[in-house]
């Protein structure tokens, strides 16, 4: 990256700055808020000094300026801006005050684009409006904004050959400021937007907003699978939860909500061909996922540059709704522990014909609800053999077959029932789209190269980052997406609900972690062969209130790891990240705090350098 710092002292570059924004402002000064309550002038501001944000003293002083404002400028990143681009950043060494009501969009004359761009355009001024102190009453003036927005094709497809890269220009000419953005598709120039927004601060000793006069950025990701998968069956998510999860996402430009939608513990998703799933699944009447919800996530993820992956797990992970269905084994079996990882237990019995329409019935609506998603997840992860081999019928139906009861004749009925349901889905697609599995004794040697086509799956792997299948997949040319367990599970650390002390996963996953988890590093040589990563929140122990907290800021650490893969480590982000935190609050989302707010405001000085 090549960065344009000032080309003179720091103290006098910021003297300039409030000379620019109209800062003959006296200490004295006082603002009055639309609640008539008084609003003093902060008896501090910053100034950069060695390349860091200090808290000094603003009484009679106007070279001091706002901590976002010190931010954009000192040190060698834009200090407001996360994730980090991957191209050119030019910053200038001048600010403008702007005018809120004066930011006026050029968008691209797109019929099908208009409805997404009316909603981005929407959610930017409600990103700079929140970036305003409550009670804090802006100053009155300031230079108009003009955002012309260019996109090379009308295309909205979204998959992974969509190139996401775009370039901001701004330049402040003829007294006001003219912002260009240009991407070669729509979902390249909302990450455009979305760094615009970062790029404006709000400066609480002058109390108005303030954008570099001069900014040059070429960014790109350097993966094309970035997200978060979500697990609503073991507790259920309202829509407006998952909503504002998404709405996170876009801040950082993560591109993926995977929904594990299904689990054996309820099948909270209406089937209209078979509404008993629902009827004996969901936990409540209350607690379902209409078709008509569906569709809303899909399309207001899309708007917001984010890809929504359906997930059916099978052929384990099933129970709850399939009780009148007679298609399923060792379900809610006790003891629990000699058949699953945890209660309630149940899987598919593949020797069942019905159970393949049912299927196609499920995989049908799915396609449909989820607007014919170009990736469809199987799961296909914890298949328990002991599970299989509790039910008579099923052994006597393999021993028919001349088979018998050892492992490899249970992953021979594990291949059956996956090439079964490929068809099936195949069948409603009609269209051979990639397909997402977890990693599972089905993809070890030797089952993977005996029932799986690496040309048509893709391998997910939980299990941790230094698992020796990871070398193995790569080796065979499968394409992997990583949620390791050890970097990457967001519901690791919590009290055990199904023993004593601490879940399984833990100790709690620090976003120090979770940045430092290369998948560079973790894949070598065979990088090129990583879609990307998803962090993954299982919900046995979280539901509306805590999602906020269970994936932010956290999820902001991947979002930087994914998009632009940086060679610096955790500590060199930190200060970045602090800020990038409020943000998210400022936004509604109820980011876990990571420092006392001390950190915030004396930059460098919380840090334990051994």
């Amino acid at each position: 990256m090549f960065f344009t710092k000032p080309g003179f002292k720091e103290k006098v570059f910021f003297a300039s700055v409030c000379v620019l924004v109209g800062a003959a402002i006296t200490a004295s000064a006082i603002f009055i808020s639309k609640s008539v309550r008084q609003i003093q002038r902060p008896k501090w501001g910053y100034e950069c000094i060695q390349g860091r944000c200090k808290k000094v003293e603003s009484l009679n002083r106007d070279d001091v300026v706002s901590l976002g404002v010190c931010r954009l400028f000192c040190g060698e990143d834009i200090g407001t801006l996360w994730p980090k681009p991957t191209g050119t950043v030019r910053v200038g060494n001048t600010l403008a005050h702007i005018d809120i009501d004066g930011i006026l969009f050029k968008l691209p004359d797109y019929k099908s684009q208009q409805t997404y761009w009316e909603q981005t355009q929407q959610r930017f001024f409600d990103q700079i409006k929140a970036k305003v102190v409550k009670n804090h009453v802006l100053r009155h003036g300031g230079k108009k904004v003009m955002v012309d927005i260019a996109v090379d094709r009308e295309d909205l497809t979204f998959d992974f050959n969509t190139d996401e890269s775009y370039k901001v220009d701004v330049k402040e000419e003829d007294g006001n400021v003219g912002v260009k953005i240009t991407a070669p598709t729509y979902y390249g120039a909302r990450h455009g937007v979305e760094t615009l927004a970062q790029l404006i601060v709000y400066d609480n000793i002058r109390t108005e907003l303030q954008i570099p006069s001069s900014v040059n950025i070429e960014d790109a990701p350097v993966f094309k699978h970035r997200g978060i998968s979500l697990d609503t069956s073991r507790n259920y998510f309202s829509v407006d939860a998952i909503k504002k999860t998404i709405d996170a996402l876009a801040m950082v430009k993560l591109n993926t909500f995977h929904w594990h939608i299904t689990d054996s513990h309820s099948f909270p998703v209406i089937i209209k061909s078979h509404p008993d799933l629902a009827d004996y699944g969901a936990y409540t009447p209350e607690q379902i996922y209409t078709a008509d919800d569906v569709r809303d996530v899909v399309r207001y993820a899309r708007i917001r540059g984010v890809r929504v992956i359906p997930e059916f797990d099978a052929p384990a992970h099933v129970g709850e709704g399939w009780q009148k269905k007679g298609m399923t084994v060792c379900f809610n079996a006790q003891p629990w522990s000699r058949y699953c990882v945890e209660p309630p237990c149940g899987q598919f019995d593949p020797s069942k014909d019905a159970l393949y329409g049912v299927l196609e019935d499920i995989y049908r609506e799915f396609n449909e609800m989820f607007e014919e998603p170009f990736v469809f997840h199987m799961g296909g992860d914890e298949v328990s053999v002991s599970c299989w081999n509790s039910s008579t019928e099923l052994q006597q139906w393999m021993l028919q077959r001349g088979w018998q009861l050892e492992e490899s004749d249970f992953m021979r009925l594990w291949g059956y029932f996956q090439d079964n349901a490929l068809q099936r889905w195949d069948k409603v697609a009609r269209a051979k789209v990639p397909i997402i599995l977890w990693t599972s004794r089905l993809t070890d040697v030797p089952y993977v190269d005996d029932y799986l086509d690496k040309d048509r799956y893709i391998i997910q792997i939980w299990t941790k980052g230094d698992d020796p299948k990871i070398e193995d997949l790569l080796n065979r040319g499968f394409n992997l997406i990583f949620s390791n367990y050890d970097a990457l599970y967001f519901d690791c650390g919590f009290q055990g609900w199904v023993s004593d002390g601490h879940n399984w996963c833990s100790p709690y996953i620090g976003w120090q972690k979770v940045y430092d988890n290369s998948l560079s590093s973790l894949a070598g040589s065979k990088v090129k062969q990583v879609l990307g990563a998803e962090a993954a929140l299982w919900s046995e122990q979280a539901d509306d209130s805590a999602l906020d907290s269970r994936f932010w800021p956290r999820a902001s650490a991947l979002a930087e790891r994914l998009w632009t893969d940086p060679t610096d480590t955790w500590r060199d982000a930190e200060s970045r990240m602090l800020i990038h935190r409020e943000r998210l609050v400022e936004n509604g989302v109820a980011a876990d705090s990571l420092q006392p707010q001390w950190c915030l405001q004396n930059e460098g000085d919380c840090p334990n350098v051994l």
